[in-house]
């Protein structure tokens, strides 16, 4: 998959000096310009498609923010090509008019496909206009499988949301191939009883045998300057652990609290922007930038939670990568209490299942919550009109939820200090 960067080697097999340093310059050269990318982004005006009604100020001024009133979450969903039809679907199973959503087709998606799914946002459901508080990302990043475009995309949206709505309390990241257990009414309502300055991020320092695929490998990521997916380029020599920071791992589907997006985002110390720059150059990112640079933070490493709050399935706990959920995982997927699962596949009838027999979808519109005011017919959407956004209603699920973050808060007060 890597294309190699060896230079030429004399017969000893010595680097030639001339040839090394050229690929020295080449690694410092592309962590310069994706830095520089970053900064960019972040300063310029986003490149989006958002919905073509214009939001409502009278709907939006009736939403209640602050201390006192539920907890706002803002989404980040992302998909690659052929994403575009089941991002729209995890849009509406995760929608609420107090919530903020920005929606990412990876750069290897067709325009017209990124112009359907905006298409698609608008008509979704009325509320999407009358609130305004969906966009579509329009100038995409690659997402590549490995490197750091991905990391970039998911950077870039956190600031998108702090310069659109600066108001919002977590940011949620979740994949085409994610969908909910709950419904927003629970999730909210549950999530209003934790304090805000926590961040649910499973992460670990034990690298293991890895250690010198994770940490010490290093490659550019083609992605950040060409287009659409492609390979990446692999260093020959290998570069040492580092011991300015301790390096951390885990799941790259995190829940983060603005204050530590902020910090991230504006780094107003260094650590968050020595560390972009080190991983700049790792193999996989996002499983480890966040988990490192909250855990080497003197002001954020107390206030994690070792847990992704996802339910997942893996046949052997040295996998990787998780199965993909099935009918025989129904039970055991609704009996965790996780707010969320994955992998799904796109139209799998386990998706109808949870519709219909948790989140009590009506027909291909929003899940309805308290929120909706409408009557429930068959021609018509009961969340086509609403009424107080600012109250929730959770439903059953909310008791195995509440149960299911109890236990998971219980763990992390157990231990001092997560980040060992």
């Amino acid at each position: 998959m890597g294309m190699g960067m060896g230079g030429a080697r004399g017969g000893t097999g010595a680097w030639v000096a001339g040839e090394r340093w050229r690929r020295i310059l080449f690694l410092a050269l592309a962590s310069l310009s994706f830095l520089l990318s970053l900064i960019l982004l972040f300063l310029s005006a986003p490149r989006l498609h958002l919905p073509s009604l214009a939001p409502s100020s009278a709907a939006a001024s009736a939403v209640r923010r602050g201390p006192d009133a539920p907890p706002c979450l803002a989404y980040l969903l992302t998909g690659a090509r052929g994403d575009g039809r089941r991002l729209l679907r995890l849009l509406l199973a995760v929608y609420h008019p107090r919530n903020r959503y920005v929606l990412h087709l990876s750069a290897d998606a067709p325009d017209a496909e990124r112009l359907s799914l905006a298409a698609g946002v608008a008509g979704a459901a009325p509320a999407v206009g009358a609130f305004g508080n969906v966009a579509v990302v329009g100038t995409p990043t690659a997402g590549t499988p490995v490197g750091s475009s991905g990391l970039a995309g998911t950077l870039r949206a956190a600031a998108v949301l702090l310069r659109l709505h600066p108001d919002w309390d977590w940011f949620l990241t979740l994949n085409a191939a994610d969908y909910p257990l709950v419904t927003q009414d629970d999730l909210i309502h549950i999530l209003s009883s934790v304090p805000r300055d926590l961040n649910f991020i499973d992460h670990t320092s034990d690298i293991g045998p890895k250690e010198s695929e994770k940490v010490q490998e290093m490659i550019v990521d083609a992605g950040i300057y060409l287009s659409g997916r492609t390979n990446f380029f692999r260093a020959t020599q290998k570069r040492p652990t580092p011991d300015a920071f301790k390096f951390f791992t885990g799941s790259p589907w995190v829940i983060l609290n603005r204050q530590f997006i902020e910090y991230c985002i504006l780094g107003w110390e260094n650590l968050p922007r020595i560390l972009l720059m080190y991983f700049n150059n790792v193999m996989l990112p996002q499983e480890g930038y966040f988990h490192s640079v909250i855990c080497n933070s003197l002001d954020f490493r107390n206030l994690t939670v070792n847990n992704d709050l996802r339910f997942m399935v893996r046949d052997d706990p040295s996998q990787t990568e998780p199965i993909f959920l099935s009918r025989e995982h129904y039970g055991q997927m609704v009996d965790s209490g996780a707010p969320f699962a994955r992998p799904f596949r796109e139209n799998d009838p386990l998706l109808d299942m949870i519709d219909g027999n948790i989140l009590k979808r009506w027909s291909h519109g929003a899940i309805p919550g308290a929120w909706c005011s409408g009557r429930k017919r068959w021609f018509s959407d009961p969340c086509s009109q609403w009424g107080d956004v600012n109250i929730v209603r959770p439903g059953p699920q909310a008791v195995k939820l509440h149960q299911y973050i109890n236990r998971t808060l219980g763990e992390a007060k157990s231990r001092s200090n997560s980040c060992k």
